[in-house]
């Protein structure tokens, strides 16, 4: 896969996904939100990409934000499509893909930067990573999830100071609020993603893409999570994967999941 602001590789089942315009900061415009909803989806439906890293290039920022001269000028209407295609497009596609995503947020995640590594399914950070939501200094709110999912995680009352005074946080203030995972140096932050990823790819895709689906819909309005977790918990009874991961277990060997 080409594309001219990221850089995709794979090897071994995973896969990486780098922003890469350095001289931007990394900052997401109209095109590298395209080129991001492509490789996302490109990867997903590859049977043999088990989970993906995304990180941006450089050691200033993961994504230092949205590329603010693509809206400057924009009425009403076209704010109100901006943030609705974008969602669609790159933040709700990535939170409900069916592939693990782990964000590696390497020094600046602001604004859409954040909103897109808090779409990620968990997030790790080096030391001098900063976070924050800074839209209202702009005199206008997030717009990519970032005022639904950052109270997901760190709670109303710390998720409301973050988005009104518009300041970033530390990485380690980011672990203590629940916002991040771990974090690390900046040298190990691609080799601890790596190995978070590898403990994941030795497990059932299958059971990790419906244990996705179930988690998520705990967090959809008018959706009952448990029913969730119970019909899909009943249809891995069906799957290729519980019967080799139940077999492994019962003969006392590692399994060799087949991904179906």
């Amino acid at each position: 896969m080409e594309f001219e602001n990221i850089l995709v590789e794979q090897q071994n089942g995973l896969a990486s996904i780098t922003i890469n315009r350095p001289k931007k900061l990394n900052a997401l415009n109209k095109a590298t939100i395209a080129e991001l909803h492509d490789a996302f989806d490109q990867l997903d439906k590859d049977a043999a990409t088990k989970a993906i890293i995304i990180t941006g290039s450089g050691e200033k920022a993961f994504v230092a934000g949205a590329d603010i001269s693509e809206f400057a000028d924009f009425s009403v209407e076209e704010g109100g499509k901006l943030a609705a295609n974008g969602q669609e497009t790159l933040f709700d596609f990535v939170e409900n893909l069916s592939t693990p995503v782990i964000a590696a947020v390497n020094g600046f995640a602001l604004g859409g930067g954040l909103e897109l590594a808090m779409s990620c399914h968990f997030r790790i950070a080096s030391d001098n990573a900063r976070m924050g939501l800074p839209e209202v200094s702009l005199g206008v709110i997030p717009g990519y999830g970032g005022t639904q999912r950052l109270p997901q995680l760190v709670g109303k009352g710390k998720a409301m100071e973050m988005i009104m005074t518009a300041g970033m946080i530390s990485a380690d203030e980011a672990k203590e609020s629940g916002l991040v995972n771990h974090v690390t140096t900046q040298e190990e932050l691609i080799p601890l993603a790596e190995k978070l990823a590898g403990k994941i790819m030795r497990n059932s895709s299958v059971a990790i893409a419906a244990a996705i689906r179930a988690v998520n819909d705990n967090f959809v309005d008018g959706v009952n999570g448990f029913e969730t977790e119970i019909r899909e918990f009943g249809n891995c009874f069906g799957t290729g994967d519980f019967k080799e991961g139940t077999t492994a277990f019962l003969e006392k060997r590692k399994p060799n999941f087949p991904g179906e």
